[in-house]
């Protein structure tokens, strides 16, 4: 296993990206529709008190326990209760009450652990800016869309744009289908969370895309290589710096997730580590398994790629199922892309 990392960071591993596009394209058919079935199936989406209205009660209480605090809640008569530790001591969410039934909770939780009435401490949010919020959150993805069509169509192609657009839904998707069915509740900062991993993965698959188009930029008549193994020789240049930057952005993210939200009762950015950990990962998978498979199939309908496709088939005699004859495994440079040996191997064979 060592050998197969070391092997793989010094650039020696020429992984088929492209070329399995059927199995990467059917593993995200499969997330998609677990994700999709957790969203309309198990609940949907465990929206925050933000988004849904109802009363937040913060006190403090050292030696309550978890079950104890949602019973007094309960039995008091309030529904819908979802009990938070915190640094300040507990927060527990409700349903909206009517004002003589928040007071008679209010009233029952100061009872129960010896306090004064005004140290339970009571927020009551409306559903109607939950609403606003909301509205808001689906503006920003919007203009966020919009404005990642217009730089990637001005700084690449419409081509480019549209892979990196069906990568960031399949992201969104995806997330949004671990939050269905883990229950985690979704609160405002649930979404900077999402609204972060959009500008992640869009910045894998800039990367790439970058990579791509410097390296098909020489493809001609007399290119060696197609245009798929062009694209795939440059995703495998940026492979090592797609895995570096993810393993390096994760492990903080982790440590708040699995760490923070265990040992320090940091259940506030629970919400926020969740997006930003399963939105890492799913956002380098899609900048290579999505987006730059997608990206070729679209770049290989073009008659100028389709000519190279075609000649070089027959120049090999041509390959199982029509598919021209697959490029050396040692990655080529860019400036090689054409075919052409780079000037220190002239000098040699002189």
């Amino acid at each position: 296993m060592s050998g197969i990392a070391s092997r793989l960071y010094r650039g020696e591993i020429d992984v088929d990206f492209v070329g399995r596009k059927k199995l990467w394209y059917g593993l995200s058919a499969v997330l998609l529709l677990v994700s999709v079935a957790g969203l309309l199936f198990n609940g949907g989406l465990n929206l925050g008190v933000e988004f849904r209205g109802g009363s937040v009660f913060s006190f403090k209480a050292p030696n309550a326990q978890i079950e104890e605090v949602r019973d007094t809640f309960s039995s008091a008569g309030a529904h819908q209760v979802i009990v938070q530790t915190t640094n300040n001591g507990w927060r527990v969410t409700t349903d909206s009450m009517p004002a003589e039934r928040v007071t008679t909770v209010q009233k029952a939780v100061a009872r129960k652990y010896s306090l004064p009435q005004n140290e339970v401490t009571l927020q009551v949010i409306g559903a109607s800016w939950g609403g606003q919020v909301a509205d808001k959150a689906v503006t920003g993805l919007i203009v966020f869309m919009l404005a990642i069509i217009l730089y990637l169509t001005m700084a690449f192609e419409w081509k480019m744009a549209l892979s990196a657009v069906v990568a960031l839904f399949h992201d969104l998707v995806i997330t949004a289908g671990v939050y269905a069915w883990t229950q985690f509740e979704v609160t405002p900062a649930t979404l900077l969370g999402f609204l972060t991993i959009l500008g992640y993965s869009l910045y894998d698959a800039v990367v790439v895309f970058d990579m791509i188009k410097e390296v098909t930029a020489k493809l001609g008549t007399t290119s060696k290589m197609t245009y798929t193994q062009a694209a795939n020789n440059a995703l495998n240049h940026t492979l090592i710096r797609s895995l570096n930057t993810t393993l390096v952005a994760i492990l903080p993210v982790a440590a708040i997730l699995f760490i923070g939200t265990t040992l320090f009762g940091a259940g506030t950015l629970k919400d926020l580590s969740l997006a930003l950990f399963v939105g890492m990962i799913v956002g380098t998978y899609s900048s290579l398994c999505v987006a730059t498979p997608m990206l070729v199939t679209l770049k290989e309908r073009e008659p100028r790629y389709q000519a190279i496709a075609r000649r070089l088939s027959s120049q090999s005699g041509g390959a199982k199922g029509g598919q021209p004859a697959k490029s050396a495994k040692q990655p080529v440079p860019a400036g090689a892309a054409n075919g052409s040996a780079p000037d220190g191997d002239k000098r040699k064979k002189k």
